[in-house]
């Protein structure tokens, strides 16, 4: 039943849109990307199996927390794993991870968030889990049963559990195994580019503060996305919901987000670990960044040295394949066998052949090869950028909008109207729900408020692995708005499949922190972060960029006024303007990995 219904949700069967319960779904999706070991091919000799339920662990204010717990059911010491989940910790008569592992000789703790399942407390995204979680590691390390090693594992949010304490951890905690981890709360999650990530944050929060599997199941998605004002949106689910304000009363980075970061913290990351993402994962860029820089800062040699990445053509999930595009058996990979010599390694101290892991590992698309790496960005890459032409009629992929190499002299500007009331719909990319990954996007390039750029066919292949940005000088009449931007491969007979994207939002165009209105009519210079891709455009495809204004239900429509955020019911059109000439060149930079480097 779980994994129909995930392939449901990826194909786009279930959405958003329909009056399907979300948090199903979610529970179903990280049943795929936690832990299929249990069921792998691996034979080894069976211990049986012990369970005690509903065990409760104090923590330091007094509060108890809910945890099951598989022992082997033969007295001895074990090594142990804790996986802490605010999605209830299962049933213990199922056959699971938690038995799988008591049975090859470790303790398997799964433990209710506070304030979720069995667990007292209150419930509220990230605010306890660092101390929560340094508690539950202190109360395990206690037990009789614990050897006095402790691994942690768990995917999306149960990421964030794990990462939320690497840099407080004891030197008990020997490894963590993270599947698509959320690591930091605000960038890359809650505001991107600073527009509000709508569908993941209120799709996701709703069903988070419903009690039980049953409720919230009636609500009409698609008009809950467009419900006005953004700080009354919980009037969709019924009841107040103070956290869910809060993120909308929060839209810059202040204090309020940097107490759920680590990102002032990843020198003093102690633990090592393995993140598994996708290409198409909404926390792919933190993968990414985040083990970048713990591999380079980390003041632990071990550290830096043992965190790893494998990046795959999936989406929330590892081994989760999601859009319309078929990348072959060489894309799955057999987590089973990596989770367990991981482990096996760190806790056990067994030979595993962990020392001659790859840094980064990377699916490549479009070639649809493996390849191995040792730093990310690549150092070899040749950052090249694309410049956009038209004779100012870009409009739609019937347009006169070029791409290419060759910097552009004097050329009109490209104009289109925004109108937050009709915004471009969401199609494919990083998301929690709906129809993520690769899909055709020809029909929203027939669209007259999104403007095309495409290049001329390739001649050969074209690989581009790495950063993605575009660089944009436009104005606007709004005193704010956004500008979004998508990168994509045609295909030779017509079809266009998006490879990654982002927005900007204009007032968040030089800081997160210091937000500015713009001027109508003035010209500003904007960076559009597109994350990250790794794909080789094949000899006949072309390179195409789209330019707009709105991603919906992605990203919340940006109503165009310039009043504070999430206090607008009033929408205004406006219009863009586009520049692309010898003094305010726009263009898309590529990071391109030519065959001879490597």
């Amino acid at each position: 039943m779980v994994k129909e219904m995930v392939k449901k949700v990826f194909k786009g069967e279930i959405s958003v849109g329909k009056k399907t319960n979300l948090r199903l779904i979610f529970v179903s999706l990280l049943t795929v990307c936690l832990v299929s070991v249990y069921a792998g091919s691996c034979k080894r000799e069976s211990l049986n199996v012990e369970v005690q339920k509903d065990v409760k662990i104090e923590m330091s204010d007094g509060v108890e927390l809910s945890a099951n717990v598989f022992l082997p059911n033969t007295r001895g010491n074990y090594p142990a794993i804790l996986l802490r989940t605010p999605y209830g910790k299962g049933n213990v008569e199922e056959e699971g991870p938690g038995h799988y592992y008591a049975s090859q000789g470790y303790v398997y703790i799964v433990q209710d968030c506070r304030g979720t399942g069995q667990s007292k407390g209150q419930w509220e995204p990230v605010v306890n889990e660092k101390q929560d979680g340094l508690d539950t590691h202190k109360w395990v390390l206690e037990q009789g049963w614990c050897n006095g090693n402790l691994g942690t594992l768990g995917g999306s949010y149960l990421g964030y559990t794990q990462w939320i304490t690497a840099p407080y951890a004891s030197e008990s905690v020997k490894a963590m195994f993270t599947v698509v981890p959320l690591m930091e709360w605000y960038f890359n999650c809650s505001y991107i580019g600073g527009a509000f990530q709508l569908q993941t944050m209120m799709g996701w929060g709703s069903n988070m503060v419903q009690p039980t599997e049953g409720e919230g199941a009636g609500v009409d998605w698609e008009k809950a996305y467009r419900k006005l004002p953004l700080c009354r949106w919980d009037e969709n689910i019924g009841f107040e919901v103070k956290w869910m304000r809060d993120w909308v009363a929060h839209p810059s980075y202040d204090d309020y987000w940097a107490k759920a970061s680590i990102a002032d913290s990843l020198e003093d990351f102690r633990v090592p670990n393995i993140t598994i993402s996708g290409w198409y994962d909404l926390f792919v860029k933190q993968a990414l960044d985040y083990v970048s820089a713990v591999r380079e800062k980390a003041k632990s040699e071990r550290v830096r040295r043992h965190n790893y990445v494998i990046v795959g053509p999936w989406g929330h999930g590892a081994n989760a394949f999601v859009g319309e595009l078929d990348y072959g058996k060489e894309a799955e990979v057999d987590m089973d066998e990596i989770q367990l010599k991981w482990f096996d390694h760190w806790l056990k101290g067994e030979e595993t052949g962990l020392e001659e892991w790859p840094a980064f590992r990377i699916f490549v698309m479009g070639r649809n090869e493996w390849r191995e790496e040792e730093e990310w960005p690549l150092a070899r890459t040749q950052y090249t950028p694309y410049y956009f032409h038209s004779d100012g009629k870009a409009n739609s992929s019937i347009g006169d909008g070029k791409l290419s190499e060759e910097k552009p002299l004097d050329e009109l500007p490209d104009m289109y109207v925004y109108n937050p009331a009709n915004p471009v719909p969401t199609h494919g990319g990083c998301l929690l729900f709906g129809e993520a990954g690769a899909l055709d996007q020809s029909e929203i390039e027939k669209r007259k408020d999104v403007l095309v750029f495409t290049s001329e066919e390739l001649k050969g292949e074209l690989e581009v692995t790495g950063p993605v940005k575009v660089v944009l000088y436009a104005s606007s009449t709004a005193r704010d708005t956004d500008f979004t931007a998508k990168l994509c491969d045609v295909h030779p007979d017509g079809r266009s499949f998006n490879l990654c994207d982002g927005i900007i939002r204009a007032r968040y165009r030089e800081s997160a922190v210091s937000p500015t209105l713009i001027k109508g009519g003035e010209i500003y210079r904007y960076e559009i972060d597109l994350w990250a891709t790794s794909n080789v455009f094949l000899a006949g495809h072309r390179i195409r960029v789209e330019i707009s204004s709105s991603n919906f239900p992605r990203f919340d429509r940006n109503p165009n006024t310039g009043h504070a955020f999430g206090a607008d019911a009033e929408l205004r059109k406006a219009t863009q303007v586009i520049y692309h000439d010898s003094e305010r060149a726009s263009y898309i930079v590529l990071p391109v990995i030519t065959k001879d480097t490597k």
